[in-house]
């Protein structure tokens, strides 16, 4: 008897500390959901007010039809002359493929064997 009964305490704080664990841990999931929640909202708020932003650039660009200070204007003289290097430039070596040797014998061994294959193969 005094086993059980000191079971049923043992259980009896057993509940009663799981009871706290769950009242502890509900209200910080609650918390965690909330600055979830708060964080999603200030996220939404920022992109819509760069989204109005950037369309009041546009308006203020297609309002303000002013020409530029200074616009770039090109003739064909600008192009006639000549292009005068500091240096020569830099003539790279061909590069080397080993494939070259194979494709010469293959050559070599095309040209001996000019005719038709005769031999029947069982």
């Amino acid at each position: 008897m005094e086993r059980e009964k000191s079971k049923a305490y043992v259980n009896g704080e057993d509940e009663e500390q799981e009871d706290e664990k769950m009242e502890e841990f509900f209200p910080l999931i609650r918390n965690f959901q909330e600055a979830r929640d708060r964080r999603r909202n200030e996220l939404k708020q920022m992109e819509t007010k760069t989204k109005t932003m950037k369309g009041e650039n546009k308006v203020r660009r297609l309002n303000n039809n002013e020409q530029p200070s200074w616009v770039p204007s090109f003739e064909w003289a600008d192009f006639n002359e000549e292009i005068e290097f500091r240096k020569p430039p830099i003539i790279y070596p061909t590069p080397y493929n080993g494939d070259d040797d194979d494709k010469e014998k293959q050559q070599q061994h095309d040209e001996e064997n000019d005719g038709l294959d005769l031999k029947l193969t069982l």
